[in-house]
């Protein structure tokens, strides 16, 4: 058997010009190659090469700051970049920005199930979802700039209905990430938030006759590790690379109650302080059923969990993360894809494959944008690149789906005293005459009958056949002053609006 082992140099200097590189990973450093990462955007400073990169990523890498793709934000290092977020890498957004890369945004869920398509050498990724959405090649493709005009995705009619086809990838080179190693490269994730697309991004590799480089924290000899517990079989593995100072997350070294191998008090968790976002995140919860399977999202959704802890409902039902993640309770912020207390962590396409099934219940979900005909945008707010991430695969196929956020945004500042009073509104409407991109499409929700309601702190609306129905607003607010004002719309207004629950205004 050959020495797998080797260095970080020796590590980027496998990769070649022009190479098709899949990198797994998720937001804040979960499951992200970063030492290799870092040595790879180093080695290029100094020798220029590889240059003319793909890079492919299911998943939003980086911290918001220096890590993740930000380490491979560098002119002529990159060709096309292929990935379901990119709004934790600040440098690539500014490159596609530039027109100085082709950029792509596909949905998470695909991203992630093409690897296996790509392992087993079948056509691509057949699905529905993102039609009707800005990745519908009707509609704009997926193309996130003027520079990329190649088309990756196809509408075809199966029994005469439509379907989008993402033809397949050819990888020449998969970067993984476990937490130890055997000397013939069979790797355990013990110490691992999330288990993403392990095995499927290192087949798809192998099985385009390219390599696969597996960055770990620990070494052991072949033979100790329990076969149960590897995640990444060694015939996988080309290359092993060691970095002692892998962190779980970027926010800390390792967190045993995030790779579910201990259980901590949810209540050490930070409740969420009077205001707005405690507002929507308690009307959502009472949307939640007991014994419902629950998504929720980053940002003003996550408080949702917050809440649950509070009222002692988290037990009523069963949080799921797309990164894979089942039960527990969700992290929020940066590290948003790892949960505290899991009950289970299964792999990413995995859990996708339950989503694009109809399996979730209810599924809660932010909101940059919102206009009269239902239409949601998360992906692209103003000149800044975001992508949807899971947010389509997730808002197009769960059965009732919630979005929340403020009413107005910078500057909204509210008193909340049994009732709700605007002290000065926020410079930015959220509900406008027509979304600058459509991440979710009111029409198609309509045609495929799912239940669609808005919430906000001061109103709560339902998707109709006729548009936006106006069917709450919260105690104290004044209907023409503080919302129809504050709208580029009109909404159906009937007499049988209620108030909101006062127990969100306590």
């Amino acid at each position: 058997m050959k020495n797998k082992i080797i260095t970080l140099q020796e590590a980027v200097k496998l990769i070649k010009d022009h190479d098709f590189l899949a990198i797994q990973g998720t937001g804040g450093g979960v499951g992200e190659p970063t030492a290799i990462l870092k040595a790879l955007g180093a080695y290029y400073q100094v020798h220029h090469s590889p240059r003319n990169l793909t890079l492919c990523h299911a998943s939003g890498l980086g911290d918001g700051k220096e890590i993740g793709t930000q380490y491979l934000a560098h002119k002529g290092l990159i060709k096309r970049n292929i990935a379901g977020h990119v709004g934790m890498t600040p440098g690539i957004c500014q490159l596609i920005n530039d027109n100085e890369i082709e950029a792509y945004n596909f949905p998470q869920g695909i991203l992630s199930q093409m690897y296996r398509e790509v392992a087993s050498k079948k056509p691509g990724v057949i699905t529905k979802v993102g039609l009707g959405t800005f990745v519908d090649p009707r509609i704009e493709g997926g193309k996130m700039n003027d520079k990329t005009q190649k088309d990756l995705v196809k509408v075809i009619t199966l029994d005469h209905e439509e379907w989008l086809f993402f033809p397949r990838f050819k990888i020449n080179c998969s970067l993984v990430r476990g937490t130890t190693a055997d000397t013939r490269g069979n790797i355990t994730f013990e110490e691992e938030g999330a288990l993403l697309e392990a095995v499927s991004i290192a087949q798809a590799a192998k099985n385009c006759g390219g390599i696969v480089i597996a960055q770990v924290k620990y070494l052991t000899e072949y033979g100790t590790l329990k076969p149960k517990d590897i995640k990444i079989p060694g015939i996988y593995v080309d290359y092993i690379v060691i970095d002692l100072d892998q962190r779980q997350t970027c926010l800390d070294f390792y967190d045993p109650a995030l790779a579910g191998q201990t259980k901590v008090p949810f209540e050490r968790i930070e409740k969420i302080p009077s205001g707005p976002k405690r507002i929507i995140a308690l009307r959502a919860l009472q949307e939640i059923k007991m014994d419902s399977i629950v998504n929720i999202g980053v940002g003003v959704p996550s408080g949702i969990a917050s809440v649950a802890v509070e009222k002692r409902r988290i037990s009523d039902f069963t949080f799921t993360i797309e990164q894979g993640a089942i039960g527990g309770m969700p992290a929020g912020g940066v590290i948003f894809g790892v949960a505290y207390n899991p009950d289970v962590i299964i792999q990413e396409d995995a859990q996708f494959d339950f989503y694009d099934g109809g399996g979730l219940d209810v599924a809660f979900l932010g909101m940059g944008e919102v206009d009269e005909k239902g239409n949601i945008n998360v992906s692209k707010l103003k000149n800044r690149y975001v992508g949807c991430g899971g947010f389509i695969n997730i808002s197009q196929n769960a059965k009732k789906v919630i979005f929340c956020g403020t009413f107005t945004t910078k500057g909204l500042k509210c008193e909340v005293n049994n009732k709700l009073n605007i002290i000065s509104e926020g410079m930015i409407k959220k509900f406008v005459k027509n979304v600058m991109q459509i991440t979710f499409s009111g029409e198609y929700a309509q045609k495929i009958g799912q239940e669609v309601l808005f919430i906000t702190e001061r109103a709560v609306f339902k998707l109709t056949d006729r548009g936006l129905k106006l069917i709450e607003i919260a105690p104290g607010i004044d209907l023409e002053k503080d919302i129809l004002q504050s709208m580029d719309f009109t909404p159906i207004v009937d007499n049988d609006i209620k108030t909101m629950n006062k127990d969100c205004f306590k």
